[in-house]
């Protein structure tokens, strides 16, 4: 008599968590032209995007820049590429809190004004490519200054966005960077807190927290503070140069030293093993807020980074891309590239 298999434990039964795979688009093109980016993304079997700076009419222009008629070319192009956006990667909150002369570049907009008018546009441009998240920032306090004092104003410029996004059906999300209030998980934790809106997630950036000479450990630490407002994660990691010495603002010179996500400092084994054993509940947060679940998006900058966007080129693209998924497959969660099945239903077979 053949044994009998016992049943399957929940443990057994249950599928890897899975992630959404994502790019800022214009790391990938020397150009920065639109067809060159959506080309790379779809040979490296994406199926999501992120616009940022976009080359679609002979001039590279931010996607806040771009006029009703570029829309429509990229809107067209996506859609012949197999491409979604994931989000509008929007500058949104990357300006003063205070119109003060902090001895930065940074621009200050009266508050009523840049809802007006920045937020609005943040707003047209989801619409406009039918994208239902958009990525935005914690403000600039004043160089050099602690940024806790300034988390109550924060709280409320940000609260104020996320409602305006809310009334268009649409998510903020909230990405964790150095030189802004929220630099790091603790702060983006108790921003968020403060905020309390459904539509308000956070974008935890590893390469953003080692940058500011943090070691792995203390990432995977600032990682868990967050988490529980989670939604969305950059991927790109950063090697420390212990010579250059922490004064408390990443510049320039700091931004030459990103890696792929399994060669730097940021830890990311350890931050996917935590993200793995979380994911279902994430996943279940960005699904009720209309999302087709959590994404992981290549933001490299493995060829130099800057204040409003970094580059990667065609080839630093696919090198990060390939990091990234051999580090997934290492740690047990789950993704989709695009595969023949896919071709075959774009052509109708």
């Amino acid at each position: 008599m053949a044994p009998t298999r016992k049943p399957q434990s929940n443990l057994e039964s249950r599928e890897p968590p899975r992630v959404l795979l994502s790019a800022f688009s214009d790391e990938a093109a020397n150009s920065k032209s639109v067809h060159e980016q959506f080309a790379v993304l779809a040979a490296l079997g994406l199926e999501y995007y992120s616009p940022r700076f976009l080359n679609v009419s002979g001039e590279v222009k931010n996607v806040m820049k771009l006029d009703k008629s570029e829309l429509r070319t990229v809107k067209q192009l996506q859609a012949d590429y197999g491409l979604q956006v994931a989000s509008i990667g929007s500058p949104i909150g990357k300006v003063k809190l205070l119109d003060v002369d902090d001895g930065s570049n940074n621009r200050f907009v009266p508050f009523a004004k840049y809802l007006k008018e920045d937020v609005a546009i943040a707003i047209d441009r989801a619409q406009a490519l039918e994208a239902r998240m958009i990525r935005g920032f914690s403000f600039y306090h004043p160089r050099g200054a602690d940024p806790r004092p300034y988390v109550p104003q924060a709280v409320e410029q940000i609260g104020a966005i996320a409602d305006k996004f809310q009334q268009a059906g649409l998510v903020f999300a909230l990405e964790v960077e150095a030189n802004l209030i929220g630099q790091n998980g603790r702060l983006m934790a108790e921003l968020a807190r403060g905020v309390d809106r459904p539509n308000l997630v956070c974008i935890f950036d590893g390469g953003n927290i080692s940058s500011q000479n943090i070691d792995a450990v203390h990432c995977l630490a600032e990682f868990q503070a967050m988490r529980k407002y989670l939604g969305y994660l950059h991927i790109k990691d950063y090697r420390i140069d212990q010579s250059l010495g922490w004064t408390g603002v990443v510049d320039e010179e700091r931004l030459k030293n990103f890696v792929p996500a399994d060669s730097g400092d940021t830890g990311h084994e350890a931050i996917f093993r935590d993200l793995r054993d979380n994911l279902p509940a994430i996943e279940r947060r960005m699904k009720r807020l209309g999302l087709p679940g959590v994404f992981l998006e290549l933001e490299p900058h493995l060829k130099g980074g800057g204040q409003f966007g970094g580059f990667s080129g065609p080839d630093g693209l696919g090198v990060a891309c390939r990091s990234l998924c051999r580090l997934l497959g290492y740690v047990g969660i789950t993704y989709q590239l695009r595969t023949f099945d896919h071709i075959r239903q774009a052509r109708g077979f």
